[in-house]
């Protein structure tokens, strides 16, 4: 679904990527990993055509997008849940939701108010309510259901429970949990090395703008040293 290689992206003079190469296919969770700075942020930047790539290729289901304006690409079906949440502070909870809908029609359950809203129950309890007064985690589900409401086909979350409380971090990882189970291909960042590992297919590991190492969680639980390296723990 989509395929990432040879990435090489800057900004300014400085360049941040030099060889970011990975894949996700349908209906599989990846993760990427890598310590603060390494560009992580920089490559889903890239991908969503935020930080136009300096070098490579990003294909998605077959067609390169590389280069393409950020609005062509959210319209190829690749729903962004940015890092810090970037809701729509002055309009409602109903209104942040219906100002990104896209038509779900080639999918057999398309998203739509009544599916967010059965999915975070307290989106409904705060439709009327303006997205700026919600809680961290409120405005977490809101980005999320606002990016679902675009029918993508590939979810991308950047610091998906980043500063988040325990209780509300584990109904993020209930949702994606659902998510996968319903067959949405996602792309996600997150610190909580335990929960991607139950959640995910595979993981890819980025060191200083590069791809150093890709595989599943068994194979990750079999380098505790390049853990320890590249990801702190």
């Amino acid at each position: 679904m989509l395929v990432v290689e040879g990435l090489e992206a800057a900004y300014g003079r400085s360049q941040v990527l030099f060889d970011i190469a990975f894949s996700v296919g349908a209906g599989e969770v990846v993760t990427l990993l890598g310590r603060n700075g390494m560009g992580k942020t920089t490559t889903i930047r890239a991908i969503m055509g935020l930080t136009p790539p300096r070098a490579g290729s990003i294909q998605f289901q077959g067609k390169e997008i590389a280069g393409l304006p950020p609005e062509r690409i959210a319209r190829r079906g690749i729903g962004l849940v940015p890092e810090g949440r970037r809701v729509f502070p002055t309009l409602t909870v109903h209104e942040n939701l219906v100002a990104t809908a896209a038509s779900g029609r080639d999918r057999a359950d398309p998203w739509d108010l009544g599916r967010i809203y059965q999915l975070f129950p307290r989106l409904e309890e705060r439709r009327r309510q303006r997205a700026g007064t919600l809680s961290g985690g409120e405005q977490q589900m809101l980005a999320i259901g606002r990016a679902l409401m675009t029918n993508p086909r590939l979810l991308i979350l950047d610091e998906a429970t980043e500063g988040l409380a325990p209780l509300v971090r584990a109904e993020i990882w209930r949702c994606l949990a659902l998510l996968k189970e319903e067959g949405e291909a996602i792309l996600v960042v997150d610190k909580n090395l335990a929960a991607l590992k139950r959640l995910a297919d595979r993981h890819v590991i980025i060191e200083k703008g590069r791809t150093i190492w890709s595989g599943d969680s068994a194979d990750l639980d079999a380098a505790p040293e390049l853990v320890r390296r590249s990801l702190g723990v």
